[in-house]
């Protein structure tokens, strides 16, 4: 099992950011997808979930109607749409799968928002 994450980097606040997450090793369709983000001196904390199908999505109230989790079952990943980004969303950003989240994690990708 491996994630591949990608997509971070600096912004000021008020802007965009759009992560993937490139999964293999596992039957990534039938498997709900999780996006993590962890900060200095924090624990790790569940942002978004995507349900096998993409029929179902679940959001952290800190970013409830400014993040989108999507996914693409045939390219076996999963995104993370960020708008309105806010100094608090500064974390390294990971995805993994199941919950409670298998023991399987990828490098992260790093999310600064500061002006």
């Amino acid at each position: 099992v491996q994630f591949v994450e990608s997509g971070g980097g600096l912004v000021e606040p008020g802007g965009s950011l759009r992560l993937s997450c490139q999964a293999s090793g596992f039957f990534f369709r039938i498997y709900v997808m999780n996006w993590y983000r962890q900060s200095p001196g924090k624990e790790r904390e569940l942002v978004a979930s995507i349900v096998g199908d993409g029929g179902s999505t679940t959001y952290a109230d800190s970013v409830k109607g400014r993040f989108t989790i999507s996914r693409d079952n045939g390219k076996s990943a999963v995104y993370l749409q960020m708008n309105n980004l806010k100094p608090e969303d500064t974390a390294v950003y990971y995805c993994n799968y199941r919950t409670p989240p298998s023991k399987y994690w990828g490098q992260g990708t790093q999310v600064t928002v500061s002006s």
